[in-house]
């Protein structure tokens, strides 16, 4: 039996119908056609501190994290990780 390949690109959608519909007909051949990958997962961190600050210092930081797609917890400690180093 000849397998043909096919290659699925996923569109920009106009709505979430569109979306659902779309994925609940090529969702099977997506699965079956994607790669593994690896993920790292951090240590778990053995310690913890914390710190006061101002609501617009914390405001701050939550909007400089959320723009870097991360949590402002992550962001403080990328922060203090990078000022040792």
């Amino acid at each position: 039996m000849n397998k043909k390949k096919i290659s699925i690109t996923t569109p920009v959608f106009q709505d979430r119908s569109a979306e659902a519909a779309y994925w609940e007909k090529n969702f099977d051949h997506a699965w079956k056609s994607g790669k593994p990958v690896s993920v790292t997962v951090a240590k778990n961190l053995s310690e913890t501190i914390n710190i006061r600050l101002d609501p617009d210092i914390l405001d701050e930081v939550r909007q400089k994290a959320r723009k870097k797609g991360l949590g402002p917890t992550q962001l403080a400690r990328m922060w203090i990780m990078e000022k040792i180093r």
